[in-house]
């Protein structure tokens, strides 16, 4: 029966169990439809096989209909067709399904374990009793209402509302006849009936095109991959013991399209045109810049808003699996920046989504960053911790992205993280490690490497926080890599230095090995060192414009040589000259000029080289992969350093100059006697250097140098390294 507060919280939206009341029911041994469509002037139920009226539903009040059927089956299947200001459509009832959610999705998201949570939630495509159409599904537990709303019900919150799946916090609704493409938000009332900003879906898979906020309904089954090569063999070229040499991408400013109004390139063209450009180069990793899909440009993807949507700037989810499946079969791996440290205000976000600090700390001196003015997840929250573990498997998984590259993690691990003191809350201890966030990344790091095979993540954490890359079950925080921000600040700084004052700063090139096993660490030049006034790589270089090719010919010669796996940030592997703009292409006119063509090639070269020589990585994260030969030749500004692989690998020898100045018939102990081929000269011509070297090679006398009994005689260019490679013995 049909109350009077039915009818008037129908009306207003505030109904709490409307499939109590609307869809087909049994009222005094017959069956009646209910339906609720404010301003329809006619509604029928009708036969769905044979179009025939089964039951005319009249006016109750302000947009209820009721009507009785003439059949009897409790399950009964019809249509309503509906006539609206002489218009006439017909269209299925929400509210004569069933549930769709099962008992044990219920207890796994009541319990924060559903590792596949995105299977659940959101919206899929779904054949439910018999109709297609879609699934929603949202977690807001202390939300009084929530509705699905869209151009398929007029945007009215009143039109379809969700059923409460009990105690686990989660509101569903099947929308039958909803096609690909649908826009779609929730609208809540908090639990003292206040409307809500219109919210995006969390576990949306799609986006409308930013400034627009609404998700797109988007189907991401029955993809068929074609990489099954790459994926069984991607778990041994993610060992510590083998090359990894990444180029970090910016999708957005990579290369554009002047004549189609300077837009950047879509998925598909990046995968026809940077993939072959970054495996011609030698890299054997793309790493993109955040593609979860955010709504402000100059977040660069930092601030995202829709964490299970690749952002519709370039193309949809299938056309992003493209991508990536163009890489892997070109052999390429694919790293993700993945940001589970905080997410923006906009209305249509996280932020306070059903009426609470749901996702956040409602304390903002736990859930609140000063220096990005963004909310800061509730780690400690089981369903906020299950929401992001399982986002870090859904990117893992269902796009096969190869790995995990994780932002700001410092500014997770510490309370005190940029805040001053009385603006931080200490943990249960007293003390200021976040213990609920160093919990989550062990949880998820134990997730992602023991249910995807193969893969890595890496943490961009700049300070001694000890275990970055130690296994959980040894007490570790269990990523693969670690970013070695402590490495870039230092050798920056010093290539910063007029070389004449180098020889007071040597420290700052040697103090990296006294830490440079302790963690398997990344050597990074990223986009962070090339925006907000610091310039290029380019203009941090010291002297003239020949002299800031030379030095940082270099420089990329030392980093390639220096323990550590490699990654560079766009632009770098040609000299980009200008700071990084996030709005416009990159230079690519520069390469018309030698010198930047010459630092191309040279990345080429030293990215084949470091791959095909096993002694530049086998033993990169231990020690006896690394001997300094001479550490403290401070006035001369010169290193000297022997890496080696294991079994018969032979070694090699790296020499930097960071002076102007030639060392003309400089001798240099070396670790074997033998022929030592010069492999590569940072001042040869074709890198835009004098082409001053050692024709080829030398071979070593017994003469002592450097505390070994053997040695070699070289000319060592200004600004300059070098490497030379054991060939005979």
């Amino acid at each position: 029966m049909t109350t009077s507060s039915d009818i008037e919280a129908l009306e207003r939206g505030t109904h709490q169990d409307p499939f109590a009341v609307l869809g087909l029911h049994e009222a005094g041994g017959k069956l009646t439809v209910r339906a609720f469509l404010p301003n329809a002037d006619k509604v029928e139920a009708i036969d769905p096989q044979s179009g025939k009226t089964i039951a005319e539903l009249k006016t109750l009040s302000g947009g209820l209909f009721e009507g009785t059927l003439s059949r009897r089956k409790k399950r009964c299947a019809y249509l309503l067709r509906v006539e609206q200001d002489g218009r006439v459509w017909t269209s299925d009832d929400p509210y004569r399904f069933g549930p769709v959610m099962g008992e044990l999705d219920e207890y796994l998201i009541g319990e924060g374990t559903h590792r596949h949570l995105w299977k659940v939630l959101g919206a899929h495509a779904i054949t439910h009793e018999g109709a297609t159409g879609v699934h929603f599904a949202v977690w807001a537990p202390n939300a009084s209402r929530v509705s699905v709303i869209g151009d398929f019900n007029g945007w009215d919150g009143r039109r379809t509302l969700m059923r409460r799946r009990g105690a686990t916090g989660v509101w569903e609704v099947f929308v039958p006849g909803l096609a690909e493409g649908a826009v779609y938000k929730y609208e809540l009332l908090s639990s003292d009936g206040t409307l809500l900003p219109h919210k995006a879906d969390p576990v949306g898979f799609g986006a409308e095109h930013p400034p627009l906020t609404g998700s797109v309904f988007r189907n991401i089954t029955g993809h068929e991959w074609s990489d099954e090569a790459w994926m069984s063999k991607r778990a041994d070229l993610h060992r510590i013991d083998r090359p990894i040499s990444i180029y970090e991408v910016h999708l957005g400013s990579w290369r554009r399209v002047p004549e189609d109004g300077n837009r950047p390139l879509s998925y598909l063209e990046h995968a026809a045109q940077l993939v072959p450009y970054a495996v011609d180069l030698g890299f054997t990793h793309l790493e993109l810049m955040p593609v979860s899909e955010y709504p402000f440009d100059g977040s660069w993807g930092y601030q995202p808003v829709g964490l299970f949507a690749p952002t519709i700037r370039f193309g949809t989810p299938a056309e992003f699996r493209e991508l990536v499946e163009t890489c892997h079969n070109a052999g390429l791996g694919v790293i993700m920046d993945w940001v589970p440290g905080h997410f923006p205000e906009d209305a249509h976000g996280l932020g306070n989504f059903d009426g609470t600090a749901l996702y956040e700390h409602a304390d903002r001196r736990e859930g609140f960053h000063p220096d990005w003015n963004t909310l800061v997840y509730n780690y400690g929250r089981r369903e906020v911790m299950n929401f992001l573990v399982a986002n870090a498997l859904y990117w893992l998984q269902e796009y096969h992205v190869d790995g995990l590259r994780v932002d700001a993690v410092a500014s997770m691990l510490y309370r005190d993280y940029s805040r001053k003191e009385g603006e931080w809350v200490p943990n249960i201890h007293g003390g200021r490690e976040n213990l609920e966030a160093i919990a989550f990344l062990k949880a998820m790091n134990t997730a992602v490497y023991g249910e995807v095979p193969g893969i890595l993540t890496a943490a961009e954490e700049s300070t001694a926080f000890p275990g970055v890359t130690t296994p959980v079950d040894a007490n570790g925080l269990g990523f693969g890599f670690k970013w070695n921000m402590g490495w870039m600040n230092d050798t920056l700084s010093y290539l910063a230095e007029d070389p004449i004052h180098r020889k007071y700063h040597h420290s700052k090139i040697t103090f990296g090995l006294h830490y440079a096993f302790s963690e398997n660490f990344i050597l990074p030049l990223s986009h962070d060192e090339v925006v907000h006034g610091k310039g290029s790589l380019l203009q941090k270089m010291q002297g003239g414009e020949h002299e800031k090719f030379a030095n940082l010919r270099a420089y990329y010669g030392f980093m390639w040589g220096h323990p550590g796996k490699k990654l560079l940030f766009m632009g770098g592997e040609f000299a980009q000259d200008r700071e990084w703009n996030h709005d416009s292409s990159l230079d690519w006119h520069l390469l018309e000029r030698g010198p930047h063509r010459g630092i191309q090639s040279l990345i080429r070269d030293l990215n084949r080289f470091y791959r095909n020589t096993p002694a530049l990585y086998e033993l990169d994260s231990r020690h006896e992969g690394f001997e300094w030969v001479e550490e403290t030749s401070n006035e001369e500004s010169v290193f000297v350093w022997v890496r080696r692989g294991t079994g018969h690998s032979p070694p090699v020898l790296a020499v930097s100059n960071f002076t102007p100045v030639e060392r003309s018939r400089r001798r240099v102990g070396v670790p074997a006697p033998g022929y030592w081929a010069e492999r590569i000269n940072t001042n040869a011509e074709i890198y835009g250097g004098d082409g001053r070297g050692n024709l080829g090679g030398v071979h070593s006398d017994q003469v002592a140098a450097s505390g070994r009994v053997h040695s070699i005689e070289i000319t060592l260019p200004p600004l300059t390294t070098l490497f030379f490679e054991l060939t005979q013995g």
